[in-house]
Formats: C-alpha cells, sequence, structure tokens
C-alpha cells in the first residue's frame, strides 16, 4: 500500500469541547466536527477557545470537506473562524446545517461557504473516502455518527451518543454498526464523556415524568430553563404545559434561534395559539404561565441570570416562582449555576434543580452502552476521543473488557498523527495544534504572554511610574509621580506612596550619576528597586510600568 491512513486529532483529547479530527490518506484530506471550548477561570478576557487551524491552512489543497455529527457548540462553534482562513463543503444533517447556517449568517459568509445536507443512510464521496451518515440518538435532533470507509479500511465515529430505546426519533441504529462490525472495522473512535459512569443512560421519557410532576398541582408562575438545543426536552415542556392548561413565552436569544430553526425544519411541534410574546404574560393569570429560558450554566448574559439579578427587562422574579433547571453543569460551570441558584433563593422562588429531582438525563452514553458500541463494531484498533485523560484511559481499559487487545488501543494527545494500516496503528509524529483564544473580535492576538500578564494584574494589580528627564544630564524635572491600579487603595496609604516615589527617585539619579543615558536600563533599575521594595515591606508583586519623557 503506497499510503498510509493518517487520523490527526486537533481537539477533543486531554478536554471536554473544541472537538476536530483530520482523517488524511495521499492527497485527500476531510474534518469531522469543527468546535470550540470554553474559557477556564484563569483565561481572563477571553469569549472562546477554537482550535489551531495552522495544519488545515498548510494542507488547504488537500481538503476534500467538513463533516459534522451534530449542533452543538463544542462542534460546530469554530466553523466561522475556520471558514475565514480555509473553505470546502460542510456536510450535516438538517438539523446540524440550520444551525450552522445561523452561525454563517452571522459571520457574513453563507455566500462563500457551501451547506450539503443529508439525512441517515446517505453516502458522500470525498476524494478516497466515503463517509456514512448513521443515526445516533443525543441531547440535540439530528445526531449521526460516522462510517468513514477508506482504502486503508473502515473508520467508525461515534459522535456524541446514547442508545435510548424509547427515543421519539428512533433508537441508535445498532443494526447498521452491527453489519460494519461483520464487515470488519479497523478503528473505532468512541465518545469517553461519561465512560466513568456504570450501567445505562437514562431515557427522555423519565424527564418528562418528572415535568409532570413538577406542573401538577402547581398554581404558581413556572419558569423553566434547559439547553437550548435540546428541542426533545423542549417538546416535552409544551406537551406538559398544553395539559395543564398554560401558555409558553420563550426568552434567550438562543434558545429563540434554536426554537425557530427546529420549528421551521419540522423537529418541534407547536400547539396552535400556545406561544404568546414575553410582552403578554403580565396580563395573564400566574397558574397559566411557562417561561422557557436560557441559563441553565448560569452564564452572565443568559436570560435566567438576568432575572435572577434583576436586569431582564421584561420579568421580574417573584416570591413564589417555581423555577424548574432541566440540566446538569458542565464541568467548570458549577460555581456559577450555584450562584444563580443562591439568588432565586434571595427572591423567594422555589428552585427544583436536576441533584434532587431527576430532571435531567444526559445526552452520553454510559459504560454498559459503550459495551455494546464496542461488541458489535469489533474493531481492530480503538482510539478513544472526547475528554479529558482519565476519561481517554477509563475508555481505554473498558475497550479490553470487550475483546480489544491492549496493545492495539492508542490513547493520544492533540497534534499526534496517527498512522494506520490493516496491520498496525501507531503514532508517527506530531503537528501544529493547540489552543486559539477569541477576545472580542480578536482571534489569536490573545497568547500565553498577554494572558500571564492579565493574570499578574487580576492577582497583585499595576504600579506606574511616570517621571520627565532632562535631555541633556539625564536629572528629573518633574516626577516620579506613583499611578496605582489595584493594588492600594491611594487615599489611605499615603506614606507607602511617598516611600515609592523616594525609591524610584533614588533609582533614576543613581543611572544620572552613573551617567546611563539608556531607557531600557533606567527602566530596569526602577523596576528592580520598587519590586524588591515592595515585595520586603507588603509581600505584594503588582506590575510596575516605568513611562519615562525626555525634555
Amino acid at each position: 500500500m503506497a499510503h498510509k491512513l493518517k487520523i490527526i486529532p486537533l481537539g477533543g483529547l486531554d478536554e471536554i469541547g473544541k472537538n476536530l479530527t483530520v482523517l488524511e490518506y495521499g492527497n485527500d484530506m476531510i474534518v469531522v466536527d469543527c468546535g470550540v471550548g470554553f474559557p477556564e477561570e484563569d483565561m481572563y478576557g477571553v469569549d472562546l477557545v477554537i482550535p489551531d487551524f495552522t495544519y488545515l491552512v498548510q494542507n488547504a489543497k488537500k481538503l476534500r470537506g467538513m463533516f459534522i455529527t451534530h449542533g452543538h457548540e463544542d462542534h460546530i462553534g469554530s466553523i466561522p473562524y475556520c471558514m475565514q482562513q480555509v473553505v470546502c463543503p460542510i456536510h450535516g444533517t438538517a438539523m446540524t446545517c440550520g444551525l450552522i447556517r445561523l452561525k454563517l449568517e452571522e459571520h457574513r459568509l453563507t455566500d462563500v461557504v457551501k451547506l450539503v445536507t443529508h439525512k441517515p443512510g446517505d453516502v458522500v464521496r470525498a476524494g478516497c473516502f466515503s463517509v456514512e451518515f448513521i443515526h445516533v440518538n443525543h441531547s440535540i435532533a439530528d445526531a449521526a455518527a460516522f462510517a468513514i470507509h477508506t482504502p486503508a479500511g473502515t473508520v467508525v465515529m461515534t459522535g456524541d451518543f446514547k442508545i435510548d430505546p424509547t427515543a421519539k426519533d428512533g433508537m441508535t441504529d445498532l443494526a447498521r454498526l452491527g453489519e460494519l462490525g461483520n464487515n470488519g472495522v479497523l478503528a473505532l473512535m468512541a465518545d469517553s464523556t461519561n465512560v466513568e459512569r456504570a450501567g445505562y443512560t437514562p431515557s427522555e421519557n423519565v424527564v418528562a415524568e418528572s415535568l409532570d410532576r413538577q406542573f401538577k398541582n402547581c398554581d404558581q408562575r413556572i419558569i423553566v430553563t434547559t439547553f437550548a438545543s435540546n428541542m426533545h426536552r423542549i417538546q416535552a415542556v409544551l406537551a406538559t404545559a398544553q395539559r395543564y392548561g398554560r401558555k409558553v413565552a420563550v426568552t434567550g436569544r438562543s434558545m429563540e434561534n434554536m426554537l425557530k430553526v427546529a420549528q421551521d425544519l419540522g423537529y418541534i411541534k407547536i400547539p396552535s395559539g400556545m406561544l404568546v410574546d414575553l410582552g403578554a404574560i403580565k396580563s395573564l393569570p400566574k397558574n397559566k404561565i411557562v417561561i422557557v429560558s436560557t441559563g441553565s450554566q448560569g452564564e452572565n448574559m443568559s436570560a435566567l441570570y438576568r432575572m435572577a439579578f434583576s436586569t431582564h427587562k421584561q420579568v421580574d422574579i417573584v416570591s413564589g416562582d417555581r423555577i424548574i433547571i432541566s440540566a446538569s453543569a458542565i464541568p467548570g460551570n458549577e460555581k456559577a449555576v450555584s450562584k444563580i441558584i443562591n439568588e432565586l433563593y434571595r427572591k423567594g422562588a422555589e428552585v427544583v434543580y436536576e441533584k434532587s429531582e431527576g430532571l435531567h438525563v444526559s445526552g452520553h452514553a454510559c459504560q454498559e452502552e459503550l459495551k455494546i458500541i464496542h461488541a458489535l463494531c469489533k474493531p481492530k484498533f480503538f482510539i478513544p476521543v472526547h475528554g479529558e485523560q482519565r476519561h481517554l484511559q477509563i475508555h481505554g481499559k473498558l475497550a479490553t473488557m470487550t475483546g480489544t487487545p491492549a496493545k492495539n488501543v492508542r490513547i493520544a494527545e492533540i497534534g499526534n498523527v496517527i498512522e494506520l494500516s490493516p496491520r498496525s496503528c501507531k503514532i508517527s509524529g506530531t503537528v501544529a495544534a493547540g489552543k486559539v483564544f477569541v477576545d472580542g473580535t480578536g482571534v489569536g492576538d490573545v497568547g500565553s504572554v498577554v494572558l500571564r500578564d492579565r493574570k499578574h494584574l487580576a492577582q497583585d494589580g499595576m504600579l506606574v511610574v511616570c517621571v520627565n528627564i532632562s535631555a541633556q544630564d539625564g536629572s528629573i524635572i518633574t516626577g516620579p509621580d506613583i499611578i496605582t491600579r489595584g493594588f492600594i487603595y491611594v487615599k489611605e496609604s499615603e506614606e507607602l506612596m511617598e516611600e515609592l516615589r523616594l525609591v524610584a527617585m533614588e533609582a533614576i539619579e543613581r543611572c544620572s550619576r552613573k551617567r546611563v543615558k539608556d531607557w531600557t536600563t533606567i527602566k530596569s533599575a526602577i523596576k528592580n528597586d520598587l519590586s524588591g521594595y515592595l515585595y520586603k515591606t507588603t509581600k505584594r508583586n503588582p506590575m510596575i510600568l516605568p513611562v519615562i519623557m525626555e525634555i
């Protein structure tokens, strides 16, 4: 065989989110998913984290298409940023393409990028690759797994999935996965998100039953918050509201957009007269209202957050409101969610959330479901994806329980080049990969140095030293003046400020006596003297910025 199949994860390993995987064979290359990650606590000011697209840009001529498993942000969020650098056709199911179209419109890319809609069972030719769409269950409609047929063999990528026998849109297509396994699967790349959990993921029907219990005999206003993408959940809310004679109002941009796309494509059925404008709810009795809102993850611009902290223009939380949080906190969002719950309690609301009432089920497969997929696919090699290091390691061990030899399990890192042939699977090198930060309209202009400075400023503050010196002899004409931000309260620390001024003055005069005229040397002297003095007297280490003007 002249070539080997290369699988290159550029995201989604050792992390939750930012999923992007490259498959390359000879002069052909395809991409599966293109998602975002969300900033961690120490990424001050960063809005989004996207993959490094350097390898795609360098190999743009090989790129035959991008294939998207489903419409969650961690799988589609980076598409506009990628398409600004390299353009190729994007393939997905109807709901997925509908959500991608919204993003392309926002970034004015609809005339540039070709979107191609497919349904389960479709097979798409892209260079030497044939990509088959396979129906799977997830917490968003129209999710798909892929069977990617290559000259080296078949690779099955599950995407995010679970097995739900009672799903409204039909159960995950286990029959097709079994057929693929019987025909021979070279490699399986499977979702590892819930691999730590034993058993099976509960059905979405469990949530519908819990919602019914919360609506029954409630004579107060009900506010439900959930993931905007979970149309099956929102459909259950609508059905329950209709059963108890309530009207439904929607608030939150992402919820409104998602509802419009799902309704246009027929993925959600809204009974006639059920939806009312948010402005009309004041004219309705409280026991006839349900508000469906964004904010299940504590986002500080979400509708629920604004309601909780009294900044929402149309809805105020009042004592007696029943708030149903039908979602679980994504790892890292626990504090933000807890903050909202506490504020809602402070306002006298009754808060019902997943921990105590079973109002959420995961969209990811637990251990027994993963074993079923492994047993059906019978892969020669296994590459765990979509998880942190512990998830990948645990999933690797689970694979060996279902018959995959330990030596055929390959745990990789982003940027690794995994080379596959019918007889081998090895890591043969690395490519450019990592995190690119989006801050406002800036993409990639915030790097590790800027983040380090922001962290420094957040922890210790800043001190600016301004001084005018003579161009003739280097003596001080005016200053030094000390300005601080985030370090001390100046009015209560006048003595320390005067000491700092004297330390800076001594540093400048010392340079003058030595006839030093290099500004870099003078600035360094000021910083070193002030830094040493401050740490000795305050045990703090603020950022020190000398500003010298020559007159």
